[in-house]
């Protein structure tokens, strides 16, 4: 099972895989504000532990299990994200919210929530009603 901090950067590359085909040591530590060396011993260490295979000058790849482990990882951020919305929390404090309690949440509580989002979005009439809700409890 991989730390917060191996999560962080799996989550990351596989974000810039993603979005731009590839993800190089100085695209992560840019992307979490880190230096090119401490992405290149996290990275080490990830290819350690078979979450990507890594060839110094030549970039990384992520494996099946890195793969695997990345896009649950970003459909978690996006769940939180959009659960802490739906809750009513202001648009610019759910980023820091969901960095300061993704990796303190268990799985269990994970699926708890998406089955909550589920439930909210199988019915507009539950939306509108705790919308209500927020409206009249509003500070």
């Amino acid at each position: 099972m991989p730390t917060p901090s191996m999560e962080d950067y799996i989550e990351q590359i596989y974000l810039l895989i993603d979005t731009k085909g590839y993800a190089r040591v100085s695209d992560i530590a840019e992307a979490l504000s880190v230096h090119p060396s401490s992405v290149t011993k996290m990275v080490q260490k990830l290819d350690k532990d078979e979450y990507l295979v890594y060839e110094r000058y030549r970039g990384l790849v992520l494996t099946a299990k890195g793969q695997k482990v990345g896009r649950r990882l970003v459909e978690r951020h996006d769940l939180l994200e959009r659960f802490l919305s739906v809750i009513g929390v202001k648009e610019e404090h759910v980023y820091n919210d969901v960095e300061g309690i993704e990796h303190h949440l268990s799985w269990d509580s994970i699926n708890r929530i998406a089955d909550l989002m589920e439930f909210f979005e199988e019915d507009p009439a539950r939306m509108t009603a705790l919308k209500e809700i927020q409206m009249r409890n509003k500070e």
